[in-house]
């Protein structure tokens, strides 16, 4: 399998595993999440616009939302919550999904995606993270590598050790945390505890 191939399965297995998790809980669609303001049915529905949308209706979106993508990602996640659940699992389950890249973002941008806003809901609800141990751990060093600046984190003088692995970055004060909380952490979110990295 090569690298590309294994960035897809990997993705494929998180997405997936969010619809298990939502299917076997039918009770958590209106649990609130670590994206501030959204519920778990509007983390569902953002990241299953490439599933559901045509890249005409994309298009179309975004010429109504002027242009801004974050504009555009509120209106269909705030209008496409209210889809049934079976829709939305349906979506979550297909491989277009699973094979989608964001613009500009390829592979590594899919599985950040797809790792990001999975543990958006599995860390809100206390549940273990759904994308494979590799998948966290390949994000999680994708994100270090950046200093923060893909969420706009603030890494200075913040020492990162992982409770799940060996595995640990930079000097300060130290955050530990499994590898799917630090990488909530890095993503700018705040976990259920209240812990938060600083913004630049």
């Amino acid at each position: 399998m090569s690298d590309g191939d294994a960035v897809a399965a990997w993705v494929g297995r998180t997405y997936g595993g969010l619809a298990d998790v939502l299917d076997a809980e039918p009770g958590t669609w209106d649990a609130a999440t670590l994206c501030a303001g959204w519920q778990v049915r509007h983390v569902v529905a953002h990241v299953t616009m490439p599933a559901r949308l045509s890249p005409e209706q994309f298009g179309a979106e975004m010429a109504a939302a002027g242009g801004d993508f974050g504009v555009l990602s509120d209106t269909v996640a705030a209008r496409d919550a209210a889809l049934p659940a079976a829709v939305l699992l349906d979506a979550l389950r297909s491989p277009v999904l699973h094979a989608w890249q964001p613009p500009g973002g390829g592979a590594t941008g899919a599985l950040s995606h797809a790792v990001v806003h999975s543990l958006d809901v599995t860390a809100a609800l206390g549940r273990s993270p759904v994308a494979p141990d590799e998948a966290v751990a390949a994000v999680l060093d994708a994100v270090t590598a950046s200093e923060g600046a893909w969420f706009g984190v603030d890494l200075s003088g913040v020492r990162l050790e992982a409770t799940d692995a060996d595995w640990s970055r930079g000097s300060g004060e130290t955050v530990r945390a499994d590898r799917g909380a630090l990488v909530a952490l890095l993503a700018g979110r705040t976990l259920p505890d209240g812990r938060a990295l600083p913004r630049r």
